[in-house]
């Protein structure tokens, strides 16, 4: 039975798990942007750094290991995410391709739940409506718009996220699970890397990027995540995690050097608030990314 938390306690871990998701952002960006390293090698070290912390995190925490956590298909998701997301970060500036990734993952697990028959209230429709605009808004044509090539991508990583959400919410072991399918997930990474053989870049720096992407900002925070989440109410769990964009595109901004724009601004409001609504306006399936 897990420990109960102090409200300081919570509050704090919850904080941490909310930068560690930014930082994945964050860290992958300035690898992609700044080193030479490649987005094929990029995705490898992440999932293996993620998968090595988390294997050490259930070693000093002898955790049980019940048979049957994590598949085959979960470590397809979490792959394809992993891939999406890297090669989309080599065009897409950091908080255009967290707001992507956030508002894909969301509005794919309410489109979820409402395939699954949930009824949503007029507010939540319109919370709805309103995310896919700000999503319209960001891909609109202009100066300002990310390419096509990149937000598709960003967008299908995105997608992978909450298919490999929905599918964990059924494990009993949830951190077993996603060490299991990191190693998985790393497998197949290898595999893509075989074609590129002859094209991958290693970088010092970008390899250190890499490692805190996959042992930090994924393996420590995740492990964060799963302790903290079983303290929160499901709306609170949900409506936190509104906040993740908003912290990759305030790094970025000091960290990267990375300007905030009026598309961006009016596409964060209408995402961020469009997925509020529907979240504070359910009672019933309410999306955490897990």
């Amino acid at each position: 039975m897990t420990t109960p938390l102090k409200t300081s306690q919570c509050l704090s871990l919850t904080a941490l798990a909310m930068l560690a998701f930014a930082g994945n952002s964050l860290l992958c960006r300035a690898a992609l942007d700044t080193t030479s390293i490649d987005a094929a090698t990029f995705t490898l070290v992440r999932l293996l750094a993620g998968a090595l912390m988390l294997e050490a995190i259930l070693r000093l925490g002898r955790k049980a290991r019940p048979a049957g956590a994590g598949d085959w298909r979960s470590a397809l998701a979490l792959f394809a995410y992993a891939a999406g997301f890297s090669w989309a970060y080599i065009g897409l500036a950091t908080a255009t391709g967290a707001l992507l990734l956030f508002g894909a993952v969301q509005l794919s697990m309410v489109g979820w739940a409402i395939w699954r028959g949930e009824r949503l209230r007029a507010w939540q429709w319109g919370g709805f409506a309103l995310a896919v605009a700000g999503l319209v808004i960001m891909l609109l044509p202009g100066i300002e718009a990310p390419s096509w090539q990149d937000a598709s991508l960003m967008l299908l990583a995105g997608v992978a996220w909450a298919v490999y959400s929905v599918r964990g919410r059924s494990q009993p072991a949830p951190l077993v699970a996603t060490t299991r399918n990191f190693w998985r997930a790393g497998l197949l990474a290898a595999l893509m890397c075989l074609p590129f053989v002859s094209r991958l870049t290693l970088d010092t720096t970008g390899l250190v990027y890499a490692v805190l992407a996959g042992a930090l900002a994924s393996g420590v925070g995740y492990t964060i995540w799963y302790g903290v989440m079983q303290q929160l109410s499901t709306a609170s769990a949900a409506s936190v995690q509104l906040s993740v964009p908003v912290i990759s595109a305030l790094g970025a901004v000091g960290l990267l050097d990375e300007a905030l724009t009026a598309r961006l601004l009016l596409s964060s409001l209408a995402i961020l608030g469009g997925v509020a609504l529907v979240i504070l306006a359910g009672r019933h399936s309410i999306p955490v990314i897990r």
